[in-house]
């Protein structure tokens, strides 16, 4: 199954630490609602725009999942609207790019430089609601005394 031209729904549920664990990594019906609205509106427009395959590097996270990885409990990765892209995967577009793409022409509620140096992002974390309002918040994340911590960008 496809959320949009370019992207699978298991590019978006795999999960090496599911399948290890036997954690269901599966999304409800309102969960897919939103992993269509963010493929739709923030994947395929990346994809579309470059011409080149973005490696999803963590999508859908069922909340056994969220807890069993550590990840926290207001993620938006466990509603569905949130997505973790690795351009350098596959060598081009480069991180910097996909994220300067999405702040500079997409809709997106949440984008963060996850670490990284100041020229590249490690990977990037966007997010987009498909009801409510987008909140545009741009930041990056740091490590400060062994915590992840996010400063506006």
């Amino acid at each position: 199954m496809y959320l949009s031209k370019n992207l699978s729904l298991k590019e978006v549920t795999k999960s090496v630490t599911a399948k290890r664990l036997g954690i269901s990594n599966r999304p409800t019906i309102g969960h897919m609602e939103n992993l269509k609205a963010i493929a739709e509106h923030v994947f395929q427009p990346l994809r579309d725009y470059f011409g080149k395959p973005i490696a999803i590097t963590s999508g859908y996270r069922s909340s056994a999942l969220n807890k069993a990885i550590g990840g926290s409990s207001k993620s938006q990765h466990c509603s569905g609207q949130a997505l973790d892209l690795d351009g350098d995967v596959y060598g081009s577009p480069t991180n910097k790019e996909l994220f300067d793409r999405i702040k500079d022409h997409l809709e997106f509620d949440q984008l963060i430089w996850e670490f990284g140096d100041k020229d590249n992002p490690d990977w990037v974390h966007v997010s987009y609601k498909k009801e409510g309002n987008n909140r545009h918040q741009v930041l990056k994340a740091i490590r400060e005394d062994g915590k992840t911590k996010y400063i506006p960008f």
